[in-house]
């Protein structure tokens, strides 16, 4: 360490209350002097410490009901002073002030209050004035003042203070950035606030600034030549990525696991939990979807789709997973499983699997917005919604679907909302049997999912995440015995295409609405 700064004077202001107690007396156990704000220094007289108030530098008792305490020149001049500057030093001594060395201050608490509730008003008395003064100027000054915004910071920098009597410069510079960093984030609830506020009804926000905040690095990203890392986004209702999700077992999650277990969860989330329901994802596409009298029935369904490519695969539920689920999926090498709980059977059967990725998360709530990142830029929209049933559809053939195929049609059709597109969806009795996803023209996506789904397309239903362009999709679905079809309608030849479906005898659906998913 170099160009230590000896400390023997502190500047003690927190919010946060964590801690302070502990540092305050190892400050004062090597001889700093400490001096603080009403609240704070009343809790450190309570444990017994000597402190010194603000009130006595400035000369002011705190006004406006604790608003005004530090904004004073006695305050920040003692930490702007650049002690490396003769005529600063002068310029105090002239007015009777010494420096500050170590500025320790957090901000109100605005992030939790809102989080927890708070109304207008309540809210903007936890809009912080003078502790962010004081942080940007102590981080400015960080050749001179060491700056601490977090109660996660007091040991290591009492372990330097102890050991060489000050804070070493690279300490310092360290935390100016993490006091700027505060700083902003700060200013950014903020801000955000306000804007949710003064938005228009719907409007997107005309600026969104996003923190992520390393969680992990990970052994390397989508390729092995790719650094990697997990994030989360800061804020208060989120614990973690994937609704605060816990690896319960296994080996370390890749980048790849959790792309895929984040696709399988949305895809199992997609249905009631009153009624069991299974994913199965490969490469961020389902490759099998059923419901199920039970999870393991569910798994088992779901596999039946296409077992070849659920190897490796990503399984998720949405809901318990209980024992006999868990020995259902024995045999199948499977890199992750994913569902919001696990009975104690569930989990003794994983054990015995130790590769096994098992992640424990809530299912995702519905709304809010998605980021695509663009060199340059980033795309933002609001994340997509499966809401159409059966009162929104419009048949649009003389024969309408039986009660079974309306069924499979609903089902096929919320699943073809998280396929790639050209997405094409074919399920019979509540699973899906073939899956055609990732396609340049949807007549191939029909053809890929026919010849997956073989004898089992004849008396399907078929999902079309997008309108037909041309009645080929349709004739070569009826070729496949495909008996009712789905789609959002809306092409210039959907007259052609409503007649393909008469003439082969299927019942054809419009939605209206289109789930393309890129």
């Amino acid at each position: 360490m170099t160009q230590v700064l000896p400390v023997r004077r502190a500047l003690v202001a927190v919010a946060d209350k964590t801690g302070v107690v502990e540092l305050v007396r190892r400050l004062a156990a090597v001889g700093v002097e400490v001096v603080s704000t009403g609240r704070t220094a009343a809790v450190l007289r309570e444990a017994g410490l000597s402190v010194r108030e603000v009130s006595d530098l400035t000369g002011f008792p705190e006004m406006l009901g604790g608003r005004v305490k530090t904004l004073h020149p006695a305050v920040h001049a003692a930490i702007l002073a650049d002690k490396g500057n003769p005529a600063h030093l002068e310029e105090l001594r002239a007015r009777g002030l010494e420096p500050f060395d170590l500025v320790v201050v957090n901000l109100y608490p605005f992030r939790e209050a809102v989080a927890a509730g708070a109304d207008a008003a309540q809210a903007v008395e936890q809009i912080d004035v003078g502790g962010p003064a004081m942080v940007r100027a102590a981080a400015k000054n960080f050749g001179s003042v060491a700056v601490v915004v977090s109660p996660e910071l007091y040991g290591e920098v009492l372990a330097e203070v102890e050991a060489t009597g000050g804070v070493s410069r690279e300490t310092r510079e360290r935390l100016a950035r993490l006091a700027f960093e505060h700083t902003a984030r700060y200013d950014l609830a903020v801000a955000e606030w306000f804007a949710a506020r003064t938005a228009a009804p719907g409007e997107l926000p005309a600026r969104l600034v996003l923190e992520l905040v390393q969680e992990e690095e990970l052994r390397y990203g989508e390729n092995p030549h790719q650094r990697g890392a997990l994030y989360r986004l800061e804020h208060p209702a989120v614990a973690r990525p994937l609704g605060g999700a816990r690896v319960l077992q296994g080996k370390e999650m890749s980048f790849n696991n959790w792309l895929d277990a984040e696709a399988a969860r949305a895809v199992a989330a997609l249905f009631d939990p009153g009624r069991p329901a299974a994913a199965i994802v490969k490469h961020h596409n389902p490759c099998g979807v059923a419901l199920g009298a039970s999870p393991a029935e569910a798994y088992r369904r779901a596999l039946a789709c296409d077992p070849v490519s659920a190897y490796g695969g990503i399984v998720a539920f949405n809901g318990p997973v209980d024992e006999e689920a868990a020995r259902a999926m024995e045999g199948v090498f499977t890199e992750v499983v994913v569902a919001p709980v696990y009975t104690e059977g569930a989990l003794a059967a994983f054990a015995g699997r130790p590769n096994l990725r098992v992640v424990e998360t809530p299912l995702p709530g519905p709304g809010g917005l998605e980021v695509r990142p663009l060199e340059g830029g980033a795309l933002v929209q609001d994340a997509d919604r499966v809401v159409e049933d059966r009162a929104d559809l419009e048949v649009v053939t003389s024969r309408s679907p039986t009660e079974d195929q309306w069924e499979d049609l609903l089902f096929a059709w919320k699943v073809a909302a998280r396929v790639k597109s050209n997405a094409i969806v074919l399920a019979s009795g509540g699973a899906t049997v073939g899956i055609g996803a990732g396609q340049m023209n949807r007549v191939t996506a029909v053809d890929l999912a026919c010849r997956q789904a073989g004898e089992r397309a004849a008396g399907a239903c078929l999902a079309s995440d997008a309108f037909f362009p041309f009645r080929d999709g349709v004739d070569r679905a009826a070729e496949a015995g495909v008996r009712a079809v789905i789609q959002p309608g809306g092409s210039r030849r959907d007259e052609e295409v409503v007649a393909a479906a008469e003439e082969h005898g299927m019942a054809m659906v419009f939605t209206g609405r289109r789930h393309f998913r890129h």
